[in-house]
């Protein structure tokens, strides 16, 4: 799929059981970010002859590449991707368009190509919405939440916590996407989207998954600020700065983290070093989030875990693949 039309439709459309029985559990690579999933993935990928479905909430989004650490031209050419670039900046992807994307149209293309599907991310909601679909949310007026949107954009994070803590507590310990999601459906629905995601009826089948759990423990801090400085010399400035020029700053995909802070300094109004240390912070911050996630909610019998600096960590990773004791 090419065009966020297309997701809609997608979503719209796919309401049936996974039909495919050669997919009958799926093989997930979860981990924080920078924590070295994407290697793993592509070297295993290659080995096994699989295609790589990214469950990634900013890949989704066409020109935000850099600071998204989206997969090369090269690396898609050597093994293909699913679930990137697939909308403008300002269009919003949720997690049910996307997982209802992956259901009905990614896995199948990729049994036609006759490879297996590996999904990689480290963006829980999508992975819990492939695995465990989720429940139909209220329908939002567009022009009503673009109005929103940009009123709620001048709030900081923790501002929006507070919101969430009034509106719908049990998601105000989510990070900033999920945080205006939640208040946007409260305010414009009148109801709790956390209740909509308690809601059982209109649940697609779930589908069995096992996990692996890639993350390097205390050396992820160190991983994630180099990162951070890898992507600003392959140009991040650079991109962000075109991007300033084309894209809204209500944009959806501005919420990458990273991106907001790097818009602010190509634009004079922060300096480049201290957005490169906020950057470094709220990765870090955001890591955490997907630790803590990953932790409550898969459970151990699913999940082989394994640190990417461990010298046999290929081997683990084809053991678990071909579900074998590690």
């Amino acid at each position: 799929m090419s065009s966020i039309a297309d997701l809609d439709d997608a979503s719209r459309k796919w309401r049936g059981s996974f039909p495919m029985s050669s997919h009958a559990e799926l093989r997930i690579i979860v981990g924080p970010t920078a924590a070295g999933k994407s290697a793993i993935a592509m070297q295993l990928a290659e080995a096994v002859g699989a295609a790589i479905v990214s469950a990634d909430s900013r890949q989704v989004y066409r020109g935000f590449d850099i600071g998204t650490a989206k997969p090369s031209v090269a690396e898609r050419a050597r093994v293909p991707h699913f679930g990137i670039d697939l909308a403008d900046p300002v269009t919003r992807v949720s997690a049910t368009v996307w997982a209802a994307s992956a259901r009905g149209t990614w896995l199948n293309e990729i049994e036609r190509l006759g490879r297996h599907p590996l999904v990689v991310g480290g963006t829980g909601f999508y992975i819990r919405a492939l695995v465990e679909p989720l429940a139909a949310v209220p329908s939002l007026d567009p022009v009503r939440r673009s109005e929103l949107e940009i009123e709620l954009a001048r709030y900081s994070t923790p501002e929006l916590r507070r919101w969430c803590e009034a509106l719908d507590p049990s998601r105000a310990h989510l990070g900033r996407t999920q945080l205006l999601r939640a208040v946007e459906t409260a305010l414009l629905a009148g109801q709790r989207l956390s209740d909509s995601y308690r809601t059982t009826a209109g649940r697609a089948a779930r589908l069995a998954a096992r996990y692996l759990v890639v993350d390097p423990g205390a050396s992820l801090a160190g991983r994630i600020e180099r990162r951070v400085h890898e992507m600003l010399d392959r140009g991040w400035l650079s991109e962000v700065a075109s991007l300033a020029a084309t894209v809204p700053s209500s944009s959806p995909a501005w919420s990458a983290t990273g991106y907001g802070v790097m818009r602010k300094a190509v634009l004079g109004g922060l300096p480049v070093d201290v957005a490169v240390s906020r950057t470094i912070v709220a990765t870090r911050q955001y890591a955490k989030r997907q630790r803590t996630w990953f932790r409550h909610q898969l459970s151990d019998a699913i999940v082989t875990a394994v640190n990417p600096s461990e010298p046999d960590v290929m081997r683990i990773a084809r053991a678990w693949w071909n579900g074998e004791s590690v």
